[in-house]
C-alpha cells in the first residue's frame, strides 16, 4: 500500500526537553511522543472502490466492468474522484518535466549547431584572407615567396604542370620579318662570293640547326609530377617576360577561383547550417507537442495501468496473451459473495448450515482432556455440572465437550451442460453462478472435501474454477460421456458421501460410440447411452444425484430428465435460472425444494442396445410410464399442487 506521512505540524516534531547522556556527553533532545497525529494518505485506487461491487464487476464483466465501476465512483465525487485527479496530475507532471527535459535537448542540439557554424564560417574567413595575400604575393614571384606561401606555391605548380593557353603561345618563338630574311640572304650570298675568291674569313662550321632549349619544369614523384619552390626559383631566371607574364596570370587566376570557391563553399555551408537549425527547431515543436499529446494520454490511461497494477498485486487479475485475465483468487472470491447473497434467502437454520457451522461428523460426549478440546465445549452441561459442585465458575474437571470419533468425507462432481442451448438467456451465467456458490457451500461445510467441476457439450472436460467461469457454449449435449467421466472420478474415490449435480436444460443429444467418436443426431440412441451410464455410475454405491432442469416448454425433456434420475436413484428439480442457485443450496444442506422434484422410486433398468429398429421417433421404453396417472401421483407426492415441496432424497 502506498503511503505518505504529511503532517509536519505533529507535536512529536516539537522539541521537547533536554534528556542527559552518559558522563561526559552532551544532553540528547528526544521528541516528545505524548501526542502524535499523522496523516496517512492511501493513493490505492481500488482501496476506496466497493470491494464487493469492484469483485463483481471483475468477474462478470472483467477490465470493462471495472472501468465503468470507476466511471461511476469518479462522477459522485469524493475519494476515488481526489485519488484519480491526483493521480493524473502526477503523471502530467512527470511527462511534463520529460517535455522539459526534452527542451534542454533541443537547445542543447542548437547550440551544438551554432558553434560548429561560427567554427566553420571563422576557418573559411581565415582561408580566404590567406588567398588574398597569396594573390598579392603572385605579382613577385621567387624561391622565397613561394618556400613561404604554400597556396601561392600551389597554384604555380597547377601554372607550371598545367600550362594555360598564354603561356603555351609565349613559348613559341616568333617567325622573323621579311626584311631580315632579305638581309640575312644577301649576307649569307656575300660570304659566299668572297670566299670562292679566297678572300672571304673562314669562321667557325656552321652550326646545325638547334631543336630548342630544353628547361627541367618537373620531376617524376611517386604520386606524379611535382616542382619544388627552388626549382620553380631558378626557371623563372630562363623564362622571357612574356612567359613570367603569363604565369603570373595564371597563378591568379587560380587563386582567385579558389577564393570565389571558398566564398561560394561558406554561402553553401551557411544555407544548410540555416535549414539544419531550421529543421531541428521544427522536430523540437513536433515532439514538444507529441510529448503534450503523450503526457495526456498516458494521464488519462495512467488510472487504468494503475488499476492493472493493482488487481495483479491484489491476485486478482493476470496478463494472458495481452490482456488481463482472473485469477483463481478471484473467483473464489466472487463464489463467496454468490453464497452469501443467495443464502440470504435460505431459513435461518439452513442458512447456518451453508455457513459452516454444522456439525458433519459424528462426536461422543466425554470429559475434558486438553485444552484445545475446549473449542467444541458443552457449555450448557459443563456450568450445570460446576455449579452442582458449588463453583460459580467453570472447572476443568467438571468440563464436558464433544470429541469426533469419525469424521464425515464427501466427494462431489459438479456436472454442468455447455452445449449451445445454454447460451439462451441467462441460462449459463446462472449456472455458473450457481456452481460457485455450491462450489463454496460444499468447501465451507467440508473443508477436506474432493470436488471435481465437469462441463460437457459434445466434449467432457474437467476444469478448475477459472475454466468453468470462462466456459463458452459448445455443440450438442453429450449426457452419456459426462455421467462416464462421473463414473471414472467416484469409482476409486473413499468418501463416505458421494454426490453428483447435472445442470442440464433438455435431451441428451449425443453420444460416444464403441471407437470413441461423438456422434450426435439419434436421440433415440443419446438417451439410452445415457441411461446405460446412469447405470454404470449408480454402481458406485452411497451416491446421491441431483439433476436439475431448466424450466422448458417441451414436456419430452422433463420424461429424459426424470428417466435418468430414476437410473439414477437421485431426484429432479424442475426450475428457472433465477432460483437455480437456492434450489442447489437447499438440496445441499438437506431442505425441501421450492421446484418440483421427482420421487425417488426404484431404479429401472436401461433400455436394450437400440440395434436398428430402436432408431424410430417414438420414445424409448424408460419413458413409457409418463403417463396423466403418473404425473397425478406425481402431484401427490409432492403435496397435490406440482409445486409444492417434498422430502429431500435419500443419501
Amino acid at each position: 500500500m502506498r503511503r505518505g506521512a504529511t503532517n509536519t505540524s505533529s507535536p512529536a516534531l516539537r522539541p521537547a526537553p533536554a534528556v542527559p547522556s552518559g558522563p561526559g556527553e552532551p544532553e540528547v533532545r528526544l521528541p516528545s511522543c505524548e501526542s502524535v497525529s499523522e496523516e496517512l494518505e492511501d493513493d490505492d485506487l481500488l482501496s476506496a472502490l466497493p470491494k464487493e461491487r469492484m469483485v463483481r464487476a471483475l468477474a462478470e464483466r472483467g477490465m470493462e466492468g471495472v472501468r465503468d465501476l470507476l466511471r461511476e465512483e469518479e462522477s459522485k465525487g469524493g475519494r476515488m474522484a481526489t485519488r484519480i485527479a491526483s493521480l493524473r496530475e502526477r503523471l502530467r507532471r512527470q511527462f511534463s518535466r520529460q517535455v522539459h527535459h526534452l527542451q534542454q535537448e533541443h537547445r542543447r542540439q542548437e547550440e551544438e549547431l551554432r558553434l560548429r557554424q561560427e567554427e566553420q564560417r571563422r576557418l573559411l574567413e581565415q582561408e580566404i584572407a590567406r588567398l588574398q595575400g597569396s594573390l598579392s604575393r603572385a605579382k613577385e614571384l621567387s624561391g622565397p615567396n613561394l618556400r613561404a606561401d604554400q597556396d601561392l606555391m600551389d597554384a604555380v605548380r597547377s601554372a607550371l604542370l598545367l600550362p594555360s593557353d598564354a603561356l603555351k603561345a609565349a613559348s613559341r618563338e616568333k617567325p622573323p620579318s621579311l626584311w631580315a630574311r632579305l638581309r640575312a640572304f644577301f649576307a649569307r650570298l656575300w660570304q659566299a662570293i668572297l670566299r670562292l675568291f679566297g678572300r672571304g674569313k673562314k669562321g667557325p662550321a656552321r652550326a646545325k640547326p638547334s631543336e630548342g632549349r630544353t628547361i627541367t619544369v618537373g620531376r617524376l614523384a611517386s604520386f606524379g609530377r611535382t616542382i619544388s619552390p627552388d626549382s620553380a626559383g631558378d626557371l623563372f631566371g630562363q623564362l622571357t617576360p612574356a612567359q613570367m607574364r603569363a604565369i603570373q596570370d595564371s597563378t591568379q587566376q587560380r587563386l582567385r577561383e579558389r577564393s570565389r570557391e571558398l566564398s561560394r563553399k561558406g554561402k553553401e555551408d551557411e544555407a544548410q547550417a540555416k535549414r539544419s537549425a531550421n529543421e531541428l527547431a521544427r522536430e523540437a515543436q513536433e515532439a514538444e507537442k507529441e510529448a503534450a499529446r503523450r503526457a495526456e494520454e498516458m494521464a488519462r490511461a495512467g488510472v487504468e495501468r494503475r488499476v492493472k497494477d493493482e488487481l495483479q498485486e491484489r491476485g486478482w487479475a493476470r496478463e494472458r496473451g495481452g490482456q488481463m485475465a482472473i485469477t483463481y483468487a478471484l473467483v473464489e472470491k466472487f463464489a463467496r459473495l454468490v453464497l452469501e447473497e443467495e443464502s440470504r434467502a435460505l431459513p435461518e437454520g439452513l442458512r447456518m448450515s451453508v455457513k459452516g457451522s454444522a456439525s458433519t461428523g459424528i462426536y461422543e460426549k466425554g470429559r475434558l482432556r486438553l485444552l484445545d478440546e475446549v473449542a467444541r465445549l458443552d457449555f450448557v452441561g459443563s456450568l450445570v455440572e460446576s455449579r452442582l459442585r458449588g463453583s460459580r465458575h467453570l472447572l476443568e474437571d467438571a468440563s464436558y465437550v464433544y470429541r469426533e470419533i469419525r469424521s464425515e468425507s464427501v466427494h462431489a462432481v459438479l456436472m454442468l451442460d455447455t452445449s449451445g442451448s445454454m447460451s439462451e438467456g441467462e441460462k449459463l451465467p446462472a449456472a455458473k453462478k450457481a456452481f460457485l456458490a455450491l462450489y463454496m457451500a460444499i468447501r465451507r461445510r467440508y473443508p477436506d472435501a474432493v470436488l471435481d467441476v465437469v462441463t460437457f457439450d459434445n466434449r467432457v472436460r474437467v476444469l478448475d474454477l477459472v475454466a468453468l467461469w470462462e466456459a463458452k457454449p459448445g455443440a450438442f449435449t453429450n449426457t452419456g460421456e459426462a455421467l462416464h467421466v462421473a463414473h471414472e472420478l467416484l469409482a476409486s474415490s473413499r468418501a463416505h458421501r458421494k454426490e453428483i449435480y447435472l445442470i442440464t436444460d433438455g435431451l441428451p443429444e449425443a453420444y460416444t460410440d464403441e471407437k470413441g467418436e461423438v456422434k450426435s443426431g439419434n436421440l433415440p440412441r443419446a438417451l439410452d447411452s445415457a441411461l446405460q451410464r446412469a447405470t454404470e455410475l449408480r454402481t458406485v454405491g452411497a451416491l446421491a444425484a441431483t439433476l436439475v432442469l431448466l424450466k422448458s416448454e417441451d414436456p419430452s425433456f422433463e420424461k429424459a430428465a426424470r428417466a435418468i434420475a430414476r437410473v439414477l436413484g437421485g431426484s429432479v428439480v424442475i426450475t428457472d435460472p433465477k432460483k437455480l442457485a437456492f434450489e442447489l443450496l437447499v438440496r445441499f444442506v438437506g431442505g425441501q425444494p421450492h421446484e418440483r422434484a421427482a420421487p425417488v422410486g426404484p431404479a429401472e433398468p436401461p433400455s436394450k442396445s437400440p440395434g436398428p429398429a430402436s432408431s424410430s421417433s417414438s420414445p424409448p421404453a424408460s419413458l413409457a410410464g409418463g403417463t396423466a396417472r403418473d404425473r397425478r401421483r406425481a402431484r401427490r407426492a409432492t403435496g397435490g399442487s406440482g409445486g409444492g415441496p417434498i422430502a429431500p432424497s435419500a443419501g
